[in-house]
């Protein structure tokens, strides 16, 4: 990595050297990125320069193209939105409950939002339909105003991407029933849920001046989004737009129909080992190298041939669009995770060959299932008498190595973004105090739209505030008033950190354990308290940071605010109370598979079962104080303070040597990475980055940047398609699971011929 790129992380991460390419007039970057190349594509020596900068990000890979006239409240908009709202949501909160846990791609919503608006362009009656003419009334142009366009489309994704953003709230609930016998009452739910998912929303537009507006704030992670619209939408008469919708449909139609392999025929494709099928019976073989099953190992050289575990729009990172220097950092964080969950185990470290290698449940010291109900009152607060009887919990040692992680990550992105980019980010901050934004190019075409005024999104947060106070005393959540006060707080402390290090990096800090900390540490003995705590103070920092998310990309496709606005809000409504619908509808089905250690390959309990916080909402004080058994963990915090210093001392002293490409936090946190779920995808995943993030980028920069972003959109969006249609046509959503017959590629027990260990 050269000194160029790592700027992307240093100097030019908040404008730094480039404002005077980012104050030029908008006209003198002649034509638009939908073209073969451009003036501003080139480098001195005539020739493509790479993608590097945040200037190249906002300026070389996004269309500035924008046609204030075109109508946005439709039919079209209102009727997609809402069914495709519907539609996320439900299958956004079925894909909760898998063995690795995958995310409804917005470029699935995109790709089925656009097909289905095209379809209604054609065949609803409209002033410029020439099939279905009418009178050009203000009505016919609701109904139909013409060609279906990008701010339709834009609207659409974001309402429906809003819906599929899980609610938090849902896994209290859903944690109550399965561990605690709780089932809320209906009314306390949905208002807890509104209030929970608004209150985010509320914090994120306020902090819109300094997380949305600049430049800097590229969120890598929207380009394949992004250039999607472009080529369905911009540049419609370009020779080189043609090619690129022809090559995006191409590669969605061959990976919709290859994923029915991995996925269904031949599951031993989702993790193809040499070593497991060397060594069947052999449990250390099966800790380090299986993974095609769920809790099963790390997956160390697997073959992974599944879009859906490969991809960037499922569990693994984002391999084409993600920032090298951080996904290097993150691999490093992987390789560690190995190492020490080998050691840990092999060691018997906590105890750990009592229990299974990777598992999110609590067990008694002999390895059996920690009974926690039975060291609780019928109040759920912890009962001294009944815990001495029954004895503390125990963790999976992996999971003890994965809450250090996380704890050293939180540390270490304090004094990261400190000494690495605090400086720059206060003067961000001063900047949008005084309106001081003009540096963006994307923002300036924005100032002919109605801005979102500020006290909406404030009136917003105090609303979501007082109806999460109320929901708090009605259902019994145990968490005092002044604690749910501290929660906002630590949210709206901790947003700009998170959203900055999201909108550089792509990557994001985990603040859920030591949120979980917190809570134990103000409101002891009390666990459905500390969930509540936990959702309040994280989170209202991941519906914040979805909302600058979605600010930024009405940003760059140029959707008037209030549109963006509108859109969020709804989706997240609409989202929350079907998640909740179907949350209770799987639970009633699937209650025992829930409860157990490994699942299956459709149904898992996982999420559920690591998200359950007796051991911090009641048994803190025993676990997790320095002379505790896990004191460690919240130790960690402040080891993890002092981790990104050397590294930023030898950048002060080395400063070719690229120390600053050194990213402590994501290196830290993925030490706890493998400790679930299916792990095989990793290898292919890394050989994907290396691929795309330096061979491409490198020595095919032209390419990189016509194909690179579209090619992401592709494989995820026909991934996500099959995927949904799998799902309810054999996998078990629609209420029935239909089998592949077993061959050698579906065998019975682990997908990749691993010992079963659990």
């Amino acid at each position: 990595m050269d000194e160029k790129e790592s700027s992307v992380l240093n100097e030019d991460s908040f404008g730094g050297n480039n404002e005077k390419i980012i104050n030029e007039s908008a006209d003198s970057f002649i034509g638009d990125v939908y073209e073969d190349v451009r003036a501003i594509d080139l480098g001195a020596d005539g020739k493509e320069r790479p993608i590097e900068t945040a200037n190249d990000w906002s300026l070389r890979l996004i269309s500035l193209e924008d046609d204030p006239t075109l109508p946005v409240w439709t039919l079209r908009l209102w009727f997609l939105s809402l069914g495709l709202s519907c539609f996320g949501a439900v299958l956004s909160e079925i894909f909760a409950f898998r063995p690795q846990t995958v995310y409804v791609s917005q470029l699935f919503l995109q790709t089925a939002a656009f097909i289905l608006g095209k379809i209604m362009e054609q065949v609803l009656p409209g002033p410029l339909n020439p099939r279905f003419p009418t009178r050009d009334t203000a009505f016919w142009r609701f109904i139909n105003p013409g060609r279906f366009n990008i701010k339709e489309h834009v609207g659409i994704l974001i309402m429906s991407a809003a819906a599929t953003h899980g609610a938090l709230a849902i896994n209290i609930f859903a944690a109550d029933d399965l561990f605690y016998n709780v089932t809320p009452n209906v009314a306390v739910a949905v208002f807890t849920l509104l209030g929970s998912q608004l209150l985010g929303y509320g914090l994120g537009g306020m902090m819109r001046g300094f997380l949305v507006y600049p430049t800097s704030m590229v969120f890598p992670n929207l380009m394949p989004t992004i250039q999607m619209f472009q080529v369905l939408h911009l540049g419609q008469n370009e020779a080189l737009q043609k090619k690129r919708v022809k090559f995006f449909w191409t590669l969605f139609i061959i990976i919709f129909f290859w994923q029915w392999i991995p996925e269904y025929i031949a599951p031993m494709l989702t993790g193809l080992s040499v070593f497991c099928l060397a060594r069947r019976n052999s449990p250390w073989v099966t800790r380090i190298f299986g993974g095609a099953a769920g809790n099963e190992g790390m997956g160390l050289f697997s073959l992974c041939f599944d879009w859906n575990y490969v991809g960037s729009g499922g569990s693994a990172y984002g391999a084409l669009f993600q920032p090298i220097q951080t996904q290097l950092s993150l691999y490093a964080g992987v390789l560690i995770c190995i190492i020490a969950f080998a050691a840990v185990f092999a060691n018997n470290v906590w105890n750990a060959q009592n229990f299974p290698f990777l598992s999110q449940l609590l067990f008694l010291e002999n390895g059996t299932e920690y009974p926690q109900t039975e060291v609780l009152n019928a109040d759920f607060t912890l009962n001294e008498e009944k815990l001495a009887a029954v004895g503390l919990p125990w963790y999976a040692a992996t999971q003890i190595v994965t809450k250090i992680g996380t704890s050293l990550s939180f540390g270490a992105t304090i004094t990261h973004i400190i000494i690495w980019n605090g400086k720059e980010l206060w003067h961000a901050l001063l900047a949008a105090r005084v309106r001081d934004i003009e540096t963006c190019t994307h923002y300036e075409k924005m100032k002919v739209y109605d801005e979102v005024p500020f006290w909406w999104y404030t009136a917003m947060f105090i609303a979501s505030m007082a109806i999460a106070l109320a929901t708090n005393y009605t259902g019994s959540s145990q968490l005092p008033w002044w604690a749910f006060f501290i929660s906002v707080g630590f949210a709206a402390f901790f947003l700009p950190i998170i959203s900055a290090l999201y909108a550089i990096l792509c990557f994001v800090p985990g603040t859920e354990d030591i949120a979980r900390m917190l809570g134990a540490a103000l409101v002891p003995g009390k666990p459905r308290a500390n969930m509540y705590f936990t959702l309040y103070a994280y989170n209202s920092t991941e519906q914040g940071r979805s909302m600058t998310r979605d600010l930024k990309m009405g940003q760059y496709t140029k959707l008037p605010p209030r549109v963006t606005f509108t859109m969020q809000c709804l989706g997240a409504v609409i989202g929350a109370l079907l998640n909740y619908l179907i949350m209770k509808i799987v639970i009633a089905s699937n209650r025992e598979i829930l409860l157990s250690v490994q699942g299956t390959n459709v149904w898992s309990g996982a999420a559920i079962q690591s998200f359950n916080s007796i051991s911090w909402g009641a048994l803190a004080k025993e676990l997790y104080t320095p002379s505790g058994r896990y004191g460690i963990v919240p130790m960690s915090i402040l080891i993890g303070l002092v981790v990104p210093v050397p590294f930023w001392l030898l950048h002060k002293k080395f400063p070719n040597a690229h120390f600053d490409s050194v990213i402590t936090p994501m290196i830290t946190v993925q030490i706890g990475f493998l400790s679930g779920g299916i792990n095989s995808s990793i290898f292919m995943t890394f050989l994907l980055c290396i691929f795309s993030q330096f061979f491409l980028r490198k020595y095919h920069p032209r390419w990189f940047r016509k194909y690179n972003f579209l090619l992401s959109a592709a494989l995820d969006g026909g991934t996500e398609v099959m995927v949904f249609v799998y799902s309810f046509a054999v996998g078990g959503a629609g209420g029935r699971v239909v089998d592949f017959p077993n061959w050698a590629l579906n065998p019975v027990g682990n997908p990749d011929y691993c010992k079963r260990l659990t």
